[in-house]
């Protein structure tokens, strides 16, 4: 499986949740053939549920790449979440910190150790009120560009309706089906090798999110909005990336989310 050396945590927690979600919902899979067989990569992914870090884990585990996941730091300190994250080596991200950069160096190293390291570009569940990816950071951008690895865009669609964004109460029937989808690598050619400005970094970081969209579409049949949601417009809460969907004044005047979502 790539490079990786995975731990015994990481090699007992995929025993028992690869057969538990492959009995919770169908899974239509495809284009797993555009993941390179070895060498460090980068796969970035839109994000719309608690529980799809699992679900596109279990894609990537069962294609070769087992995942490290870039996850805040709050979570490292959960009693029973926190011992097992880190358990399975996944790498902190310390927000507005004198730490923040520690993140990103530990996913610049782990690629250069020939590992797959996963990004949600977005940084947070979407708040897109029709579920579509939002604006993204440029973090995988800098770690692509760092390391001069491929960067392999992952839509998925279908997540929501056994866990809907921001829900921590599953629905479990009638069984949903979850498609994920992995695309050719983001071509970033003409941006390699240049000093990773603002606008270098801004090039690179709309190229993943439109190929992470062009996933999304492709799976739901549908043409994305033609200006991506920003969160950095929203209220403050919002920006400031609050699980809460209740503390967003402006909830209520949002579209509800499309059939199926929830």
């Amino acid at each position: 499986m790539g490079q990786i050396q995975l731990g015994l945590t990481y090699r007992l927690l995929a025993t028992v949740l690869r057969p538990l979600l492959s009995a919770l919902v169908r899974r239509d899979w495809r284009g797993a053939h555009h993941l390179p067989r070895s060498g460090g990569v980068v796969v970035v992914t839109n994000h719309l549920s608690y529980l799809d870090p699992l679900t596109v884990a279990h894609f990537l585990y069962d294609h070769g790449r087992p995942p490290r996941y870039l996850a805040k730091s709050s979570l490292f300190r959960l009693p029973v979440l926190g011992r097992i994250i880190s358990g399975c080596a996944q790498i902190p991200v310390y927000r507005e910190s004198r730490d923040a950069a520690l993140a990103f160096r530990a996913a610049i190293d782990a690629v250069q150790r020939g590992e797959c390291v996963t990004i949600y570009p977005e940084g947070t569940i979407t708040r897109d009120p029709g579920l579509w990816p939002m604006t993204g950071k440029t973090g995988a951008a800098r770690v692509a560009l760092s390391t001069g690895c491929d960067v392999v865009p992952v839509g998925h669609w279908g997540v929501q309706e056994v866990l809907a964004p921001y829900a921590r109460r599953p629905r479990l029937w009638p069984r949903a089906t979850v498609h994920v989808y992995a695309g050719p690598p983001v071509d970033l050619g003409d941006l390699r090798g240049r000093d990773a400005t603002p606008d270098v970094l801004r090039q690179a970081t709309e190229r993943i999110m439109d190929a992470v969209t062009a996933q999304v579409a492709l799976i739901r049949g549908e043409q994305p909005p033609q200006v991506r949601y920003d969160p950095r417009a929203a209220p403050d809460a919002a920006a400031n990336g609050k699980a809460d969907p209740d503390s967003d004044p402006y909830a209520a005047a949002r579209p509800a989310c499309p059939e199926g979502a929830r």
